[in-house]
């Protein structure tokens, strides 16, 4: 039996330019985190006493005898592409899927872990990364960018850059101090609104156009500046709250489905009640709102919010984990030989 443990992820700033149809061709870059709430996905080999071969449990429960019979996508190709047969999968998680936290990603990169390591097999960061790319962009088909599924393998706070070779992921150094003190001027909100981050990207890839571009292109540049405000102690650290209202304008103007009149109605409260900056989490469309708010300020900002839940957090450094492995004998029938074995 193993069981995962894999970070959700907040992105800051250069959303959307994690597409690889834009970076490959202009460059792109995130500034993101990971933080303490996670999905975990517990696997083990499916004792022969049923008649079906495979149980899988999540959203909702599928046993089957065929794989080409799953239901769920990633699950079916994950499963698939490194070979595994007669499994239990268990996923549970401390947020709702379809959020604006990455958590499909996370589910991917988290599932992919564990069926190496049930495999007896290591795979490190980058090779979780790469492969849950492949999983989720290329066999499942789903639209979206490279991001998540990097920040879910690596954790922590990071600058990911992209480009015509790939991806590279530079830790932010910042001091634990100024880390903390940002940490406490962020508040998250649920707006208990979800949707599938593939649907909206879909939405915003019609919208696109050279007028969609420029506006990547300054979302790319706000990643230099934000980084910057962490990184040089001399700065004040409520520049970081000003940049993410302006990536918040600018993230609103790439596509119509990024934001609603709720969520602008919203947003706008919490900006009148003292908020510096924020923004909507994800592709857009629903899900959490996350704001820059001075101490001072964050018990006028919860009570204009007071008709959402607010899910308290901290930054984390772990990235996808094993924090249970049981070896197992397991001896496949001859008709379930062959595949991929990777």
């Amino acid at each position: 039996m193993v069981i995962t443990k894999t970070p959700f992820r907040m992105s800051f700033f250069g959303g959307g330019t994690d597409m690889e149809e834009y970076f490959k061709e202009n460059g792109g870059a995130v500034l993101s985190t990971t933080f303490d709430k996670y999905c975990y996905v517990n696997v083990r080999h499916l004792p022969r006493f049923f008649e079906y071969s495979t149980e899988l449990s999540y959203s909702k429960i599928e046993r089957v005898t065929d794989i080409k019979d799953v239901q769920h996508p990633a699950i079916r190709e994950a499963m698939k592409m490194l070979n595994m047969y007669e499994i239990r999968l268990t996923y549970e998680a401390d947020l709702p899927a379809r959020s604006g936290l990455g958590t499909s990603s996370s589910f991917a990169v988290g599932m992919l872990n564990a069926f190496y390591a049930l495999k007896g097999k290591y795979a490190d960061k980058k090779k979780l990364a790469d492969r849950a790319i492949y999983l989720e962009r290329v066999l499942c088909k789903e639209a979206g960018g490279w991001q998540d599924q990097i920040a879910a393998a690596y954790g922590g706070f990071n600058r990911i850059n992209f480009g015509p070779e790939g991806y590279e992921v530079l830790p932010v150094v910042i001091s634990p101090e100024r880390k903390r003190q940002l940490n406490e001027n962020l508040l998250m909100f649920f707006t208990g609104f979800t949707r599938f981050s593939s649907d909206i990207q879909k939405v915003n890839h019609i919208s696109s156009g050279e007028e969609k571009r420029r506006k990547l292109k300054k979302m790319y540049d706000l990643v230099d500046e934000a980084e910057k405000v962490l990184t040089d102690k001399n700065r004040d650290l409520d520049d970081f709250g000003k940049l993410l209202d302006i990536t918040w304008k600018l993230k609103r103007q790439t596509g119509s489905s990024i934001s609603t009149d709720n969520i602008d109605k919203l947003y706008a409260k919490a900006m009148r009640a003292g908020a510096i900056g924020g923004k909507l989490l994800g592709a857009g469309g629903g899900g959490f709102l996350v704001f820059y708010v001075r101490s001072e300020q964050q018990e006028s900002v919860k009570r204009a919010m007071s008709d959402l839940m607010q899910i308290p957090f901290e930054f984390e450094n772990g990235g996808t984990r094993v924090i249970h492995y049981s070896p197992e004998n397991y001896d496949p029938v001859a008709r379930f030989r062959g595949g991929c074995n990777e």
